[in-house]
């Protein structure tokens, strides 16, 4: 399945059940748990049926020995769980009318978790249908009919996406709700992509509905890791998110646990300096934690509490935000990284919460920190920060880390996004890799980084193949149509009542005709070589290839620019043409007209915007390779102006006083002036005493003034 067929399914299947919800009068948190169900169940079956030929054949090849097994076990090992023939999704689609759907769903989801562990066990929602089925009793039998619509061959990553497409969905419906079950999946991405957990320990002590696991192993598997090699490990305070997470768990085949606790008080896995990886987006600011819970607990002590001083504060934590930093940095195993979101005001925090980021940054862990765009939460529309820590730094031993002991790499990305709609923004998967690149850059893995701009270049030539169908299409149709409108104007001037020639000889329209011709121009791809996808990996391993053939490339986009902008222009006359032939010949009923088929506005404009569809593909991929090219033109890190810096000791600690706020750091960008930095400075200087020198001179004014009413006498 490809990815626009995948999307096509996920909105198709959306705008489906979100139907229902509206006709049965529900809310979001009323079927959102119910329809995550069916989905595994869905699910559940494709992989059952995937297995069950090999299921059989073990077990009918160990009946009657002495190695004989149920078929249970045979399933569980195999296939991870034992499907009975009450669960399967044909069997329930097939259900009589006057059978309870809301019943035979509990026992369906009964019989699964019946065979399972302990871990997953009363995790699938089988009470909340009968809910649904007490409001409208035809919606459980449509809403079932809506998810067999998902293909019989669907594998388990296909189930995976549609699974965190529907969460997306809800979180959205619910707003702030929402936002406590999950987290946009392009922010996760990012902190994936940063960490870059291939094996290990993964923990997210609030992790919601486990969106950080999944993106953990989507990335695992994208760079053709073994999945087995991680495992998860989560805590959740809300039951029901929980299960989510578990769910979750069980469609995207991810090993791990999920704990339903609360992370101030419990520590189910005995978690201290344990895990490899740490990613979360805890609630933020929370200060209903007392400081009796965690002062005993190294995991939150170990850097200081965040406690108020003075009176009347016994036994009050100013707000939990460090808390989270403390247990994220004191969970790290030696070499552990980790990645999570914070409110902005962390980064500058005052009082007991600057000695704890004191001693943290002291510390050396404190690799990254990201300022993010408003909106890209659910529940928070200021900017939040990213914050990385790397314990490898701390090995100066290890040339990895020695050359970034004392530093810290700040980039804000404030104004890198998409927006999604008027309240919410993302991060596109371009801009998540350009971010990274970034961080790649600063690590020394400058290789990765032509990896990556190799990839922008194939990209732009694969898209750049399309082009020369659109064109050839768009622009023979313009030449029909201008050959075929001068035939019907030659043949219809001697045909006219002299009342419409007199209006159409005044409006020119004839003459307009005339005038209208088209340049031949022909587009092909690029050179013989973009014919290969390969053709990017060849020079990735050179910045000089890169950067010639970059140039290349903008020759390219620019002559594609041209050519549209000229055919648009010729359009655009020809559409003209066609409203002025419409008003004044009434052209709908003309059988000369409809003979030559100049009835092609539609055509025309369709065929026009395929076009540029296809040159804007090219012209992304190629704008991302220019973003990053035209800031790191040797293909090694260097700070950039209103993007990136890299601070040492001096700069972090002596003259921002250990803020991790990035803007601190990075300046401002000043485009479209044309000025130098010096220059600038020099600009400003002159209007700061331009404007001091008027200051005076008011002034000076202000007292004369007062100094003549004075003598007199007013």
């Amino acid at each position: 399945m490809t990815t626009e067929q995948l999307k096509k399914l996920e909105k198709d299947l959306w705008d489906s059940a979100n139907s229902l919800r509206a006709y049965g009068g529900l809310k979001a948190a009323d079927y959102a748990v119910p329809v995550l169900g069916l989905i595994f169940l869905r699910f559940a079956d494709n992989k059952y049926s995937h297995f069950e030929p090999e299921i059989l054949e073990e077990y009918n090849a160990e009946k009657g020995t002495r190695l004989e097994r149920t078929i249970e076990a045979i399933a569980l090992s195999k296939c991870g769980f034992y499907l009975p023939d009450f669960a399967r999704y044909d069997y329930l689609l097939s259900l009589p009318e006057d059978q309870s759907l809301a019943k035979k769903l509990r026992e369906a989801m009964e019989g699964i978790e019946k065979y399972q562990d302990d871990k997953f066990k009363e995790v699938l929602p089988k009470e909340a249908y009968f809910d649904i089925a007490k409001k409208k009793a035809d919606i459980l039998p449509q809403l079932l009919k809506t998810f067999s619509d998902i293909p019989k061959d669907a594998t388990g990553d296909i189930f995976g996406k549609i699974y965190e497409f529907f969460l997306g969905e809800f979180a959205m419906s619910e707003g702030q709700k929402g936002g406590e079950f999950f987290t946009p999946t392009s922010v996760v991405r990012f902190i994936v992509e940063v960490i870059e957990p291939y094996a290990g320990k993964i923990y997210d002590p609030a992790c919601g509905s486990g969106g950080m696991f999944v993106q953990s192993a989507t990335f695992v598997k994208e760079a053709n890791h073994d999945l087995n090699d991680i495992y998860v490990y989560g805590q959740e305070y809300m039951g029901e998110t929980a299960r989510l997470a578990k769910m979750n768990l069980m469609v995207n085949n991810i090993r791990g646990e999920i704990t339903e606790t609360n992370s101030y008080e419990n520590d189910p896995y005995n978690g201290l300096g344990k895990f490899d990886f740490v990613m979360a987006n805890p609630p933020f600011n929370v200060k209903s934690v007392k400081e009796s819970t965690v002062k005993n607990d190294e995991r939150f002590y170990k850097y200081g509490l965040p406690k108020n001083k003075g009176k009347n504060t016994n036994d009050s934590i100013t707000d939990a935000n460090y808390l989270w930093i403390s247990l994220f940095a004191t969970s790290l195993n030696e070499n552990g990284r980790a990645g999570f979101v914070m409110p902005n005001s962390a980064s500058d925090a005052s009082n007991s919460e600057y000695e704890i980021r004191k001693k943290i940054v002291d510390s050396g862990i404190v690799d990254c920190m990201v300022s993010m765009p408003s909106n890209m939460f659910l529940t928070v529309t200021l900017p939040a920060t990213l914050w990385f820590f790397d314990k490898q730094k701390c090995h100066p031993e290890r040339a990895e880390g020695t050359e970034r002991k004392n530093k810290i790499l700040f980039i804000d990305a404030r104004n890198t996004y998409h927006q999604i709609d008027r309240a919410h923004r993302e991060w596109k998967e371009e801009h998540i890799q350009n971010l990274t690149a970034i961080v790649r850059l600063y690590r020394g893995e400058n290789e990765r980084y032509l990896e990556l701009i190799g990839r922008y270049i194939s990209q732009t030539l694969e898209a750049s193949k399309e082009i020369p169908e659109t064109f050839t299409a768009y622009q023979d149709l313009l030449k029909t149509s201008i050959a075929n409108l001068q035939q019907y104007a030659t043949g219809s001037k001697t045909k006219l009542k002299p009342e419409v020639l007199k209006k159409v000889n005044e409006c020119g329209l004839f003459q307009k005709i005339e005038n209208l011709s088209i340049i031949p121009r022909n587009v092909t791809v690029i050179a013989s070589n973009s014919q290969s996808r390969d053709f990017g990996k060849a020079i990735s391993n050179s910045n000089d290839a890169q950067l010639a053939f970059a140039q290349t490339l903008e020759n390219y986009t620019k002559d594609l620019q041209k050519t549209e902008s000229d055919l648009k222009t010729t359009k655009d006359q020809l559409l003209e043409i066609w409203t002025l032939a419409d008003k004044h010949l009434k052209i709908k009923g003309d059988k000369d007209w409809n003979a030559l088929n100049l009835n092609q506005t539609k055509t025309v404009d369709e065929l026009h915007q395929k076009f540029k569809d296809t040159l804007e593909k090219v012209f992304y991929y190629q704008s991302n390779m220019v973003w990053l090219q035209s800031r790191f033109p040797e293909a090694k890190y260097a700070d950039v102006v209103g993007l990136c810096k890299v601070a040492d000791k001096t700069e972090y600690a002596d003259e921002q006083d250990y803020s991790l706020n990035a803007g601190r750091y990075v300046g401002v960008d000043v485009e479209g002036d044309g000025l130098t930095r010096k220059e600038f400075s020099d600009k400003i200087t002159f209007l700061k005493n331009s404007f001091q020198l008027l200051t005076d001179l008011s002034y000076q004014q202000e007292r004369n003034l007062f100094s003549n009413l004075e003598k007199m006498n007013l």
